[in-house]
């Protein structure tokens, strides 16, 4: 557990750590928005794979990726590291793009299964994780007549923030952060038969242990138990970057809900169905999963 921080620490954390990473962030993002999108995904991408090993977060990455696959050298999990530091170098340098992106740079599968859920009265929940551009698929949503309220980890620095929330307005309109508040926030935009996005691979500390990869994690089952409630179509989508600032966005068909009898039960088999997937996407390309998360248990 974290020692508590001091008044002097929380002081120069608000009043000079804060202000000055969030003008870091501020020139980054003017600097890739005065670039043109290939240019700037490609400058990101530069950025990320140079420094991004270097970073302390490469050892975290390491050790999920030693334990994922056991079998693979070291010199297959450097490339996979590199490459997700080049994809998550891209993905910030494209936020300021997301509206083009959005417009042109996107191809869809599955797009009936997104004008079902847009047309059927009833509400929706997509889920997905931090694949690729994860911002992607909110985007073309959106561009179909469908605006998800999105579900969010808001960051440390409030600064930056709201920065982020700026630059996700190509993406969604609702905002919603993770906590109690956010909560009760998804149950009212379900229940006035709205759409949600979800990214579903983050660690939860108090959510239920699911299998992937071979070992549970600690996996919120909020999306499972909202659409038994509801009674939604709850739909798994997949964003892959296929070349540059290229993507495309598979929409799988609404998952079946089991029917045991137990909510608990139902739901936990259902994320379990959703792990299964979201692990088949990350075998598929693991370069563009962000493998920087404390996923299992140490």
């Amino acid at each position: 557990m974290a020692k508590p921080r001091s008044p002097l620490q929380k002081w120069l954390t608000r009043h000079i750590a804060h202000p000055v990473e969030a003008a870091l962030v501020g020139a980054a993002c003017r600097l890739f928005a005065a670039l043109p999108l290939d240019r700037a995904s490609a400058l990101g991408g530069r950025i990320g794979r140079t420094l991004g090993p270097w970073l302390p977060g490469t050892r975290t990455a390491r050790r999920n990726l030693t334990r994922a696959f056991p079998e693979k050298s070291r010199e297959e999990i450097d490339r996979i590291i590199r490459g997700m530091w080049d994809n998550l170098g891209r993905t910030i340098a494209e936020y300021p793009h997301l509206d083009e992106i959005g417009e042109s740079r996107c191809e869809v599968v599955g797009l009936e299964h997104v004008r079902a859920m847009r047309d059927d009265g009833k509400g929706g929940i997509m889920v997905s994780g931090h694949l690729a551009n994860w911002e992607v698929q909110s985007v073309v949503s959106r561009k179909l007549g469908m605006e998800l309220a999105l579900v969010y980890r808001a960051p440390n620095n409030p600064k930056v923030g709201e920065m982020l929330v700026r630059l996700r307005g190509a993406a969604t309109g609702t905002h919603i952060p993770k906590g109690p508040d956010g909560a009760r926030a998804l149950l009212k935009v379900l229940a006035r038969r709205g759409h949600v996005g979800m990214l579903i691979d983050q660690k939860m500390n108090d959510g239920i242990p699911v299998p992937f990869f071979g070992r549970d994690a600690m996996t919120a089952p909020a999306a499972a138990q909202l659409g038994m409630k509801f009674d939604v179509p709850l739909c798994p989508a997949r964003t892959e970057r296929l070349e540059g600032a290229r993507f495309r966005v598979t929409v799988l068909p609404p998952v079946a809900y089991p029917a045991g009898g137990d909510r608990n039960a139902d739901a936990r088999l259902l994320m379990e169905t959703l792990n299964r997937l979201l692990e088949e996407w990350v075998r598929d390309r693991p370069e563009q999963w962000l493998w920087l998360h404390r996923r299992w248990p140490d």
